[in-house]
């Protein structure tokens, strides 16, 4: 992960009336109020404040949180709330993290939230991690996608990631991309438009056909980077 500065707080970025990003250096979480409660998608780094008293000046509705998948930077806070929701097949993923006291929700991809008003649908998303998710919510015609899709590079490296699973799972987003207008990334501008989504699935394609000239990274991993586009991968 990139190195981060403590010292800067999170910010919370309106986007509409029920809606915020919260952003924490690099990273960011997603808040959806609807009329019965809010839901949180992600934590962050978790060092740069209290995200739950954050959200708390946002909207009085009880919080609802789901992770879109168990990378430090998105599990950060996550001890200071009660209930975490999360794929079935992140779980082993997130135990890893030792963050053992918080009740965890099994979810699948038959699942929808309903916090009043707005409906999530679940998307199991493989690749970036075994259990990536990405919500869809089809009357505001925006999906979250959590590290999935984005405009720099997404990591493809060590255990868990896979890059044909994650080829499979762009061409699944790829193919109901006229139910969305915006993409919410994790990391990097936000929104993306749904031709973002084939741009991905090029440069997967590109990188396994050695099509792509590696380069070294901008901070210390052990992977290259590859671009193409506007998108691509450390691997």
């Amino acid at each position: 992960m990139p190195e981060m500065n403590p010292e800067t707080p999170m910010e919370a970025v309106k986007i509409n009336d029920k809606t915020y990003r919260i952003e924490d250096n690099g990273v960011r979480c997603y808040l959806f109020i609807g009329t019965k409660q809010a839901l949180l998608v992600d934590t962050g780094f978790g060092q740069s404040g209290n995200l739950k008293e954050l959200v708390e000046t946002l909207t009085d509705k009880p919080i609802k949180l789901i992770i879109s998948h168990a990378d430090p930077d998105h599990i950060g806070n996550i001890e200071i709330f009660d209930k975490v929701h999360m794929h079935k097949t992140e779980v082993p993923y997130f135990l890893t993290s030792e963050k053992q006291n918080i009740e965890i929700v099994e979810i699948t991809e038959d699942d929808k939230i309903d916090i009043g008003d707005r409906q999530f649908e679940i998307m199991h998303i493989p690749g970036h991690t075994t259990g990536s998710i990405a919500l869809l919510d089809r009357e505001n015609r925006i999906i979250v996608t959590g590290d999935s899709l984005s405009a720099g590079p997404v990591f493809m490296f060590g255990e868990g990631r896979d890059i044909n699973a994650y080829m499979a799972s762009m061409e699944r987003l790829d193919a109901i991309k006229e139910t969305f207008d915006e993409i919410y990334p994790s990391h990097g501008p936000s929104p993306l438009y749904p031709d973002h989504i084939q741009k991905a699935i090029t440069a997967a394609k590109k990188l396994l056909a050695d099509e792509l000239t590696p380069q070294d990274p901008p901070f210390p991993l052990p992977a290259k980077m590859y671009i193409h586009d506007g998108t691509g991968f450390f691997y």
